[in-house]
């Protein structure tokens, strides 16, 4: 089976879809690089952009996962800050996100996953969305596998804690009707293999 390796400045990013993996049997590397990003709010172009330095700098089939950040009502900006959530400091700052947002009535978000496969021929993306409210003050505990600070305040749709307040069950079984962009990859990869494997019997 070819390497498949996912690249990411996050470690957190790995801890959190590696187990998935190994349920379905697939076994990925990790290797650790914060790799550029383009300057637009569009995070199918990021993602795709980084699949293919990821693949530049190893040679091998590679996957990456970028998240996007949407505040519904954000003050004088809808929608921010998407694609801008790492750059605009708004992930590593959230006593000044809320502090922002105090006076908001409307607390509604989404997270929009997106994960790009490149194999040095073929782009393939995945999406996943996460719907849910902005929390009025900082909850739950520090997670290895907490993927962004803004686990803390973003409370899941149809939920009453935040991500960081929930335990890991909680968390995979919450009902906020969220898709998993990771799931959807695992699902596709599987199906690729098996196809492989087909063609070389004939």
């Amino acid at each position: 089976m070819e390497n498949l390796t996912y690249i990411t400045g996050n470690y957190g990013k790995y801890v959190s879809v590696k187990e998935k993996f190994e349920k379905a049997g697939i076994e990925i590397n990790y290797y650790k690089c914060d790799l550029k990003e383009l300057e637009i709010n569009d995070i199918k172009l990021i993602s795709q952009d980084k699949a293919r330095q990821a693949f530049e700098i190893l040679g091998t089939p590679v996957f990456v996962a970028d998240s996007g950040f949407y505040i519904e009502d954000f003050p004088n900006h809808p929608g921010y800050p998407g694609a801008f959530v790492k750059r605009s400091g708004i992930s590593s700052d959230i006593k000044k996100l809320l502090e922002i947002m105090k006076e908001t009535s409307n607390r509604n978000c989404y997270f929009l996953d997106c994960l790009t496969f490149y194999d040095g021929i073929d782009y393939v993306q995945f999406f996943g969305v996460s719907k849910g409210t902005l929390s009025y003050e900082i909850l739950g505990d520090s997670l290895e596998e907490a993927k962004s600070n803004l686990w803390f305040v973003f409370i899941p749709q149809n939920c009453q804690k935040t991500l960081a307040q929930m335990t890991k069950e909680e968390r995979e079984n919450r009902p906020d009707h969220k898709t998993n962009a990771t799931e959807q990859f695992i699902h596709w990869y599987l199906n690729r293999k098996q196809k492989e494997r087909q063609r070389k019997k004939f």
